[in-house]
């Protein structure tokens, strides 16, 4: 199996370092690239097509959250994980609903970043849910989700679920369903929804008022 391709996107040159030095150092990691906004960011990833971009927010010429809309638009099969100082930062939220897969603090342990860059290259979403409940839950505006509508009352009880953090073994528990079923519930709702992963389910979970941040 190839390594895992990161690019890096950092307008820090001290942060980009110690990010490439951290990756590098990993078996079965390598940074391809590196670019200190999101214009470069985008040209970058269209040349050296990365498994997974690492993203800072705040940078100049184009921020992370333009960026990481304008990534996860072309579809395929690459991943944006945000860089951010504070987890409770409205440019985290905007980011997630651009598209973005999860987020990491810039301050965390090392394993965590490297986990993050596993997680997200594997498909699943990197989503604390008691941070996920502050975040969305401070920023995001309540409104109905039009393709709601679609779902059936079961696929809603997914839906909730994942809004809430379940895994798919949580979920197929929770609705007393196996395994294989709750994955094809999970995998209809982001269908109907136009979801690209469950990160984008978790911001529409939230958003429209399914789950709220007080929910356990």
């Amino acid at each position: 199996m190839s390594d895992i391709a990161v690019l890096l996107a950092d307008d820090e040159p001290s942060i980009r370092s110690s990010l490439r030095l951290l990756v590098d150092s990993e078996a079965g990691m390598e940074v391809v690239g590196e670019a200190e906004d999101g214009r470069g960011a985008i040209e970058l990833a269209g040349e050296l097509h990365p498994d997974v971009v690492l993203m800072d927010v705040r940078m100049p010429s184009m921020d992370g959250i333009a960026a990481t809309r304008a990534l996860t638009a072309r579809g395929g099969a690459m991943r944006v994980i945000v860089l951010t100082t504070f987890d409770l930062d409205e440019y985290v939220y905007g980011a997630l609903a651009s598209g973005a897969s999860g987020f990491v603090l810039k301050n965390s342990p090392p394993a965590e970043v490297l986990r993050a860059i596993r997680v997200v290259h594997e498909g699943n979403a990197l989503l604390a849910p008691e941070v996920t409940k502050r975040l969305i839950g401070r920023f995001a505006g309540r409104h109905e989700h039009e393709l709601l509508a679609h779902l059936t009352a079961r696929e809603r009880e997914t839906l909730v679920l994942i809004g809430r953090g379940r895994s798919n073994a949580e979920i197929a528990a929770a609705l007393f369903v196996t395994a294989t079923t709750a994955r094809t519930y999970v995998s209809r709702v982001m269908a109907k929804l136009q979801a690209r992963d469950r990160a984008g389910l978790v911001v529409i979970a939230y958003e429209s008022g399914l789950v709220t941040p007080s929910a356990h």
